[in-house]
C-alpha cells in the first residue's frame, strides 16, 4: 500500500480542495478519495489552512495541483490535472497496473485535457452543469457534493465494468484452451453469456452460442477486427422473422427469432443453434466493399493491391460539394447554422455507410474531408489515405483514437 493510500484510509482522514465553481477535475478527485474511504472528510475553501495536515488537491501548488507553470505533462502530450495526478498513484491499487493504464487513457485523460485546455467533453459538461446558475442564491458546497455523489456512482460502475471485462477475457481464454478440436472452429459454444466480441474479433470464430436467460439459446455473429461488418451473417431471408415463419424459412423446428438487424438469433435447442450457424457459414458470400472518397479514380488500382482486398468491390464517391459560403475578401464561412451543418455531415456519413464498407479511402481538400473523417473514426470505420515515401505512393491507415 503506497503512502497516499495509507493517508486516505486513516480513521480521521481529510482532504482539501478549492471552493467556488467546480469542474469534473475536483469533483472526480473527491469521488476517487471517497471511493477508497467513504469516511474521509472533503473540505473546500479559497486558501489552504496553514495547519492543514490532510491531502491537498487542485489548489495550493502542491503535488496534486496542476495550476503552476511547471505542472506535469504526460509523454503523449496530455497535461495532468488533479484527477490524473491522484489516479497515477491510486489507480493500480484499484484496477491493477494494466487496467489502470487503460482507464487513464480512456477516462481520466479526456477529463484532464478538458480541465487544462477547455477541449469539449460531454461528461465534464454534465458535471459542470451541477454548478448553481449565476443568479441563484447560496453557496456551491451543496451542489458540489451532489456532483461528487453522481461522479462516485460513475466510478463505481466504471471500475466494476473494467474488472468484469478482465474476468470475461480470462474466462474466454480458458474456454478457448479447452475447445473441442474436432468441432467447427468458427462456432464457439459458451456455458453462459460472456462479453467477448472484442477478444474474438482477433480469431476465426464467426458465431457464439450461449444459453438465453429466457430459455433456449442465443446466437451472435462476431465482427471482423477493425470493422463494423460480421465475419459471417445470417441469410437475409431470415432477418426479421420469428416462430412459424422463421421455422419454415430455416427448416429448423425450434427457431424462434432472428433480429432484423442480424445481430441476434434464438432457438429452443442447442442442436438447432449449431445448425443455424452452419447453414449461415455454408451459404454466406463475403463481399468486401471499400469506398473511394476522392476525385482520383486512378487510386483504385493501388487499393486493390492491399492485403486481403484483391477481390474488393470499390465504390467511388465524389468529394462533397462545397456548401454556400459567406465570403469576405479571402475569408469565408459556411452559411449553414450549426444544426444544419451537423445534419449535412451526418447525411454524408450515412450515405457512405449504406454500403457497409470495410474501410473508406480519402484524398482531397481538408475542408471537405476533415468533418467526414472525424465522424468515420468516431464510428471506428478504418480510414485510409495516401502518402509518398522515397518517391513511392503508399496507402496508409489513419491511426484510431480521439
Amino acid at each position: 500500500m503506497n503512502e497516499l493510500l495509507k493517508k486516505i484510509r486513516l480513521k480521521d482522514a481529510s482532504a482539501f480542495t478549492h471552493s467556488g465553481k467546480f469542474h469534473a477535475d475536483d469533483v472526480f478527485s473527491s469521488a476517487l478519495l471517497l471511493y477508497l474511504n467513504p469516511e474521509i472528510t472533503i473540505l473546500r475553501g479559497n486558501k489552504v489552512p496553514e495547519d492543514f495536515d490532510g491531502i491537498i488537491f487542485d489548489i495550493g501548488r502542491g503535488r496534486y495541483d496542476h495550476h503552476q507553470k511547471d505542472s506535469r505533462i504526460r509523454e503523449n502530450g496530455i497535461p495532468y490535472a488533479a484527477f490524473g495526478l491522484l489516479w497515477e498513484e491510486l489507480g493500480t491499487e484499484i484496477l491493477g497496473e494494466e487496467l489502470a493504464t487503460k482507464f487513464d487513457e480512456a477516462f481520466v485523460q479526456p477529463l484532464d485535457n478538458n480541465d487544462n485546455t477547455g477541449e469539449k467533453n460531454e461528461l465534464a459538461s454534465l458535471i459542470g452543469n451541477f454548478n448553481p446558475s449565476w443568479d441563484e442564491d447560496g453557496g456551491t458546497d451543496e451542489a458540489f457534493f451532489r456532483a461528487v455523489s453522481v461522479a462516485g456512482m460513475i466510478l463505481d460502475n466504471k471500475f466494476a465494468r473494467y474488472l468484469g471485462n478482465e474476468r470475461a477475457d480470462k474466462r474466454i481464454e480458458e474456454i478457448l484452451e479447452t475447445q473441442n478440436p474436432e468441432a467447427d472452429s468458427r462456432i464457439l459454444v459458451l456455458p453462459e453469456f460472456i462479453p467477448c466480441q472484442k477478444r474474438l474479433s482477433e480469431t476465426d470464430i464467426a458465431f457464439v452460442i450461449f444459453p438465453s436467460n429466457r430459455g433456449g439459446y442465443c446466437i451472435q455473429p462476431q465482427k471482423k477486427e477493425y470493422s463494423l461488418n460480421y465475419k459471417c451473417s445470417f441469410p437475409s431471408e431470415w432477418l426479421g422473422l420469428e416462430n412459424e415463419e422463421l421455422q419454415k424459412e430455416t427448416g429448423l423446428s425450434s427457431a424462434s427469432f432472428c433480429h432484423k438487424g442480424g445481430f441476434l438469433m434464438t432457438t429452443a435447442t442447442l442442436e438447432d443453434a449449431r445448425k443455424a450457424c452452419q447453414i449461415s457459414l455454408d451459404t454466406f458470400t463475403d463481399e468486401i466493399t471499400l469506398v473511394n472518397l476522392s476525385s482520383d479514380t486512378s487510386t483504385n488500382t493501388l487499393l486493390m493491391k492491399l492485403p486481403e482486398l484483391t477481390h474488393v468491390k470499390i465504390i467511388h464517391k465524389p468529394l462533397p460539394d462545397l456548401p454556400a459560403l459567406d465570403i469576405n475578401g479571402i475569408y469565408a464561412e459556411v452559411e449553414m447554422e450549426k444544426t444544419e451543418w451537423k445534419k449535412y455531415i451526418k447525411d454524408l456519413v450515412k450515405d457512405l455507410l449504406k454500403t457497409k464498407p470495410e474501410a473508406v479511402y480519402v484524398d482531397g481538400d481538408m475542408f471537405s474531408l476533415y468533418p467526414v473523417v472525424h465522424q468515420l473514426r468516431k464510428k471506428h470505420i478504418p480510414v485510409l489515405t495516401s502518402v509518398t515515401k522515397d518517391g513511392e505512393k503508399l496507402i496508409i491507415r489513419i491511426p484510431s483514437g480521439s
